[in-house]
């Protein structure tokens, strides 16, 4: 039976166990996005125990017009390719492999932030932050695909075992999958099959960059949970397709929701375990399940019950240096 001391072997990463720290913002990197002396200290202090299987770094921008929040980290220039390689080299110094998530807000952002126009699926609100985006033309959906491949190109030569898709949360390829903000009336508008046109297209650019034994994380936003949105039986057959599109995990979340579903029991420990175990039973490749784990013995029960493959520890290692080494102790 695996457990979360299970070592994780795919012919792409090897992972010591399936303790995961999910991406979550630090906001620590300098103004224009570089990874900072402060950023190193947060991961170096998170990591140190060498507890932790593996670290998926927090959403990186793209492109300037994709920038979320202030002090976010950047891969959208090579001028971040060094400091990014500092972080890495504390990540594997610490004994834990490291994944690189790569993110476009979208029209979850302020203009105010980025002193860029604001786009999006649709140029409809955006049912998360109120904004209403210019719709992306083809050419500038053509050139997203291409600023996704070249920020994982440079995610490679920074050093990062793998690097991740971020499809969740309401920011930009959540925008396209979602039939609340995606109205468009061409091929990647309407139904399921064109929604996640730009998703394939991104893998594939993204694939032929890093090579065939790099790996593909993907971050998807599995249901929104309001009317109309997207549901679990959209997601399992997405799921299918990003798998043959060449996506080796996918690290599963919510939606326009967020990653606290409305009226979700926060005491529930990995309170999207029915979106893994649903996922789980079509395709072949790991799923990672995050939401509420503060409990490593809950967290392990629900990778020996087959919920998941990795569990995502989150807020708890986020407040508490510590947790990792004083919890590993009780498996």
């Amino acid at each position: 039976m695996k457990s979360i001391l299970t070592p994780m072997i795919t012919e792409k990463i090897t992972l010591k166990n399936r303790l995961v720290y999910p991406p979550m913002a630090s906001s620590k990197a300098t103004e224009d996005g570089l990874v900072s002396v402060e950023t190193l200290k947060f991961y170096d202090n998170i990591t140190r125990s060498k507890n932790i299987g593996l670290v998926i770094v927090e959403h990186s921008y793209i492109s300037i017009e994709g920038k979320a929040s202030p002090k976010q980290t950047s891969i959208a220039t090579d001028e971040t390719i060094e400091p990014m390689k500092k972080l890495v080299e504390v990540l594997h110094k610490n004994e834990t492999k490291a994944i690189l998530q790569i993110n476009h807000a979208g029209s979850a952002i302020t203009k105010k932030i980025t002193g860029e126009e604001l786009v999006g699926a649709s140029a409809i609100l955006n049912p998360r932050k109120g904004n209403i985006p210019k719709e992306l033309s083809l050419e500038e959906i053509a050139d997203l695909v291409r600023k996704f491949a070249n920020s994982a190109k440079r995610a490679k030569l920074s050093g990062f075992d793998g690097v991740e898709i971020h499809s969740a949360h309401g920011y930009l390829l959540n925008q396209f999958l979602s039939p609340l903000s995606n109205k468009r009336e061409d091929e990647y508008g309407g139904i399921l099959k064109n929604r996640i046109r730009i998703h394939l297209e991104v893998v594939e650019a993204v694939r032929k960059e890093v090579g065939e034994d790099y790996s593909i994380f993907l971050r998807l936003g599995a249901t929104d949970y309001a009317d109309g949105g997207t549901t679990i039986e959209d997601s399992k057959i997405v799921s299918v397709e990003l798998v043959k599109a060449g996506v080796d995990v996918l690290d599963i979340s919510g939606g326009f929701c967020g990653y606290i579903p409305e009226g979700v029991d926060l005491k529930e420990q990995g309170y999207f375990q029915s979106l893994t175990s649903a996922i789980k039973k079509v395709v072949e490749v790991p799923v990672v399940l995050t939401g509420g784990i503060t409990n490593i013995i809950d967290g392990n029960r629900l990778i020996e019950e087959e919920k998941t493959d990795l569990v995502g520890v989150g807020r708890a290692i986020f407040n508490d240096y510590t947790w990792s080494e004083r919890e590993m102790k009780r498996i």
